[in-house]
């Protein structure tokens, strides 16, 4: 898993992927709101919030 994907923010399935306290649904959550964003054609960098 990529370190930096903590800092993927954002709304998946009506769900705010920073707010979910359970570890193992945020993983979940951080991977659904990747595959949905690289499916919209974004860069990871821009995901990711890479400076």
């Amino acid at each position: 898993m990529n370190p930096l994907r903590v800092l993927i923010k954002g709304v998946v399935c009506g769900i705010r992927v920073e707010d979910v306290e359970e570890p193992l649904m945020r993983e979940i959550r951080y991977l659904d709101k990747l595959i949905d964003e690289l499916a919209k054609g974004k860069s990871m960098g821009k995901i990711l919030r890479k400076q």
